[in-house]
């Protein structure tokens, strides 16, 4: 069953002993953060902080910073449950015939009982602020990191619509607090939110905007996957937790949000009007400069009567993102297998911070195989700021860092195998030789054919007779060291 909203999650993982209540005063600028990195780099809990320094509301955060609570808040046992309901999910193909009709009735069925449901009213409009009735400063933003430009909402739910279409888009971008009734819109020009934005600004026109924070896991996880602009983030979150996200209309704007929100803010961005914005210690490990953005104006606020801030660090890795970043990973594979089937796994280690390292292995099928992965990789998505694709066999385990660096080491000619392009990159990438610009690295780590200039034999893997293997492995458990 979903969870209810983010406190029936919170109070699921406390029954398994996996919440740390932290009863001390904490102070939210940095103190928060260094509990939390703690936390998180030791495999710990998730962690709520009952008093902080400044405000009434409490904290809570590494929600979803192990595998287990990720995949707790998605529903799943283990990626491997969802590999065909997702796939199945951007599967749905117009039917050509009455009989294709009727096959496709159950699964059609199932994916409409799973669309947003919209709802009178709900826990987020407990308490209703209007103009001049509310402060920003009342939440308890924190300021992460020691250089931070100030403090950042860090989950938020950004909902805008596009002015075309009308469709609903919702996407994760920090906010900086600047005052009362403003912060910061970090969102990329590669961005949805950006997108629609810009279709305001071709016209001389603010867009509507409105941000919830803390829902359940599942729905606000959606926020973050790297979805095609005709897909509704919570059909998918409904899809995830198998029941339908009930949405709640806005005061003062036109758009819905989350009806089990802890906080929602409602209000406006001039495309035109730009602030700067940072610096900000991000998820590269690195902090991003300072640069101008847009602003966002709020004119109402709403919330629960005893809201709880949910709230993320990133930095570097592991972090809570990589976790996050890791089931969008698994969730987005059987999709890239639809696009290309000689695709059998994907992996982006912790390391890479999302964008830095793609490796793929590929059941290679013609010489240049690999190549045409890598330009199919950077032709999607956001997959397109990938900065190193490293392709290998598919007998390769991409999860074993030793077996990938052994094998890739092995197999590659830096004269032969690194194909060089250039293109789009994350507009958080310092290294690159432009803003959202620059190089990009493939390297073909598979085995080497006649076909791509190989006349020599390829020599095989050393490994012993399975047979002498076995019986000495029974001898060696009896014997070994330690035992």
């Amino acid at each position: 069953m979903a969870y209810r909203d983010l406190r029936d999650f919170m109070n699921a993982i406390e029954t398994e002993r996996d919440l740390l209540r932290v009863s001390e005063e904490v102070d939210p600028r940095l103190e928060v953060t260094e509990l939390l990195d703690r936390a998180v780099k030791e495999d710990g809990p998730a962690v709520l902080f009952e008093r902080v320094k400044g405000h009434t509301a409490p904290v809570l955060g590494n929600v979803m910073g192990t595998h287990r609570r990720m995949l707790k808040a998605l529903g799943l046992a283990s990626y491997d449950e969802a590999d065909a309901r997702v796939a199945a999910f951007f599967d749905v193909k117009q039917p050509q015939g009455l009989l294709d009709k009727l096959k496709m009735l159950p699964q059609l069925a199932e994916l409409t009982s799973f669309l947003p449901k919209t709802v009178k009213s709900g826990p987020c409009k407990e308490v209703i602020c209007g103009k001049g009735r509310f402060s920003l400063r009342e939440l308890p933003v924190c300021t992460c990191w020691p250089e931070d430009g100030g403090p950042f909402i860090t989950l938020p739910m950004v909902f805008t619509k596009d002015r075309e279409s009308g469709k609903r888009n919702c996407g994760m971008y920090r906010m900086q607090v600047y005052d009362d009734t403003t912060t910061g819109m970090h969102w990329h020009v590669h961005k949805h939110g950006a997108k629609h934005a810009r279709q305001r600004q071709r016209r001389g026109e603010k867009i509507e905007v409105a941000v919830a924070i803390g829902s359940d896991p599942a729905t606000y996880f959606c926020a973050a996957m790297p979805l095609p602009d005709d897909v509704d983030e919570m059909l998918l979150a409904g899809f995830l937790r198998k029941e339908a996200v009930e949405m709640v209309k806005c005061e003062t704007v036109d758009l819905e949000v989350p009806a089990n929100a802890e906080y929602v803010l409602e209000g406006w961005v001039d495309p035109g009007e730009l602030r700067r914005e940072g610096p900000f210690g991000d998820h590269t490990g690195y902090y991003s400069l300072a640069d101008d953005y847009p602003v966002f104006h709020v004119e109402c606020l709403t919330r629960r009567k005893d809201p709880l801030y949910v709230h993320t660090i990133v930095g570097r890795p592991p972090m809570e993102d990589c976790y996050m970043g890791h089931a969008i990973e698994r969730l987005t594979l059987p999709i890239l297998k639809r696009q290309m089937p000689e695709v059998v796994d994907l992996h982006m280690p912790f390391e890479g911070v999302f964008h830095n390292l793609m490796l793929v292995a590929i059941d290679k099928q013609y010489p240049g195989h690999a190549r045409k992965v890598m330009h199919a990789v950077w032709g999607l998505g956001q997959a397109m700021f990938t900065k190193v694709i490293v392709v290998v066999d598919r007998d390769v385990n991409l999860h074993d860092p030793s077996e990938v660096a052994w094998k890739v080491l092995n197999h590659i000619d830096p004269g032969r195998d690194l194909e060089l392009a250039r293109g789009p990159m994350d507009v958080l990438d310092h290294a690159s030789q432009y803003l959202g610009y620059g190089g990009k690295l493939g390297v073909d780590a598979t085995r080497k054919w006649p076909g791509e200039g190989f006349a020599r034999e390829w020599p095989g893997v050393i490994e012993n007779d399975p047979g002498v293997k076995r019986r000495m492995g029974e001898i060696w458990e009896r014997l070994r060291p330690g035992r």
